[in-house]
């Protein structure tokens, strides 16, 4: 039982990083097709709803930081934050690779 409390963690923070990663990623290529379509006049509409994302985004870390006591003892809470890293993380790597190999 004391394996299964960090990996139930790491898990679920990974779960909500990635679902951040993935928002975002949608919303960067929306905005790149509004840019190729010439949508984006000014600096103020280069990133539409971003801080509607940034915002959710904090509201979710803060539920985290409330729930994950509850949910999780000792340092198995910690692993949530760590989730959550790598989850965000992993999408912003992936894309990455994807844009170097597509250079190459």
């Amino acid at each position: 039982m004391r394996i299964l409390a960090p990996i139930a963690a790491l898990v679920a923070g990974g779960i909500i990083g990635a679902g951040f990663g993935l928002v975002q990623e949608a919303a960067r290529r929306r905005n790149q097709r509004m840019q190729e379509a010439g949508k984006l006049n000014n600096v103020w509409t280069v990133m539409p709803g971003a801080g509607v994302r940034v915002f959710y985004f904090l509201i979710a870390l803060v539920l985290i930081q409330i729930g994950c006591p509850l949910l999780f003892s000792g340092a198995a809470k910690w692993w949530v934050s760590t989730g959550v890293a790598a989850g965000y993380g992993g999408i912003l790597f992936f894309k990455i690779m994807q844009r170097r190999m597509q250079r190459s």
